[in-house]
């Protein structure tokens, strides 16, 4: 099944420039980010033949012909995230406004900041689990980075992802416990994409951690996150809408040029050895309380056959 993609805006590209780092740039101005209308769908034929090197694979060759596809790309400044997210998170409806991640909430493009209520850059890979901060590559990396209150942000923290807890104020339908957090259905998919693109993106030859997922909570400062057997579940609860798909297509095309190929190829999520089923005999899962689970899983993206 071909997924419908769409283009960014043309005005985006002026912004561009302030925000990709050459060797030799500096870092983006906070200034606020043009708004245009979408511009029509591309061809879905130039998205395939980005892909044509991993077609037929899974497992340990998908991975590592996904990351040869993916590791190019330009790079964004910490600075000049705050410009990109007014492009690439933008509420469909009121250009003026950004969507927080995990809030749902529309909010002024201009509330950026570090006060209560503002909203800030939240690394949906906790910036900890590999310790590489705000540097220029995954500290910065768009397809991770999304706009999100300051408090929550600051409640969700540096945990890993799994079900139930405690509702989460100011996030309706998130939920939270001592190592975990659960973000609204309408989002779970997106962490989940976004999570494996980091894992795929980031293999420890360019300088930074080898980001890997794994079946636990409570990584710590491990460049490991999890619960890989829930994020499964979430890509197939909630595929990739319209404004995952724009928010990609803007990042190739005005920012970073590469790709969130499970965005593009949710399917691919699957290409892996199957994990435990872990829904209840109705098939549904509790919000409250941990849920029994197998033992972590030690190599996910191992190719079945081996």
């Amino acid at each position: 099944m071909r997924i419908s993609r769409t283009t960014p805006w043309a005005a985006a590209a002026a912004a561009a420039a302030l925000l990709l780092v050459p060797a030799t740039a500096t870092a983006g101005q906070r200034t606020a980010a043009p708004h245009a209308a979408p511009a029509a769908a591309a061809p879905a034929g130039s998205v395939d033949a980005y892909y044509a090197a991993a077609e037929g694979k899974t497992g340990a060759a998908l991975k590592t012909a996904l990351h040869n596809i993916i590791k190019t790309q330009s790079k964004v400044t910490y600075d000049g995230v705050w410009n990109a997210l007014k492009v690439t998170d933008q509420d469909p409806a009121n250009p003026n406004n950004v969507i927080l991640v995990y809030s749902g909430r529309s909010q002024s493009k201009s509330s950026n900041g570090g006060g209560v209520n503002d909203w800030n850059r939240e690394h949906v890979w906790a910036k900890s689990h590999g310790d590489f901060g705000t540097a220029t590559g995954p500290g910065t990396d768009l397809h991770h980075l999304r706009p999100e209150d300051v408090t929550v942000n600051s409640t969700r923290g540096n945990k890993d992802f799994d079900m139930g807890g405690s509702p989460v104020a100011e996030a309706p339908g998130s939920y939270t416990d001592a190592d975990s957090f659960e973000p609204r259905d309408a989002v779970k998919g997106d962490v989940a994409r976004m999570l494996l693109y980091m894992a795929v993106r980031y293999d420890g030859g360019d300088g930074f951690a080898d980001l890997e997922v794994n079946d636990k909570v409570d990584n710590g400062s491990a460049p490991a996150i999890g619960r890989i057997s829930v994020l499964k579940q979430w890509n197939q609860q909630d595929p990739p809408d319209a404004f995952e798909q724009r928010r990609n297509q803007v990042i190739y095309d005005t920012y970073q040029h590469n790709r969130n190929p499970f965005i593009d190829h949710p399917e691919w999520v699957d290409s892996s050895p199957t994990l435990p089923d872990l829904s209840g005999p109705d098939g549904s899962r509790a919000r409250t309380g941990r849920q029994t689970r197998s033992a972590a899983i030690s190599t996910y993206w191992n190719d079945p056959s081996s």
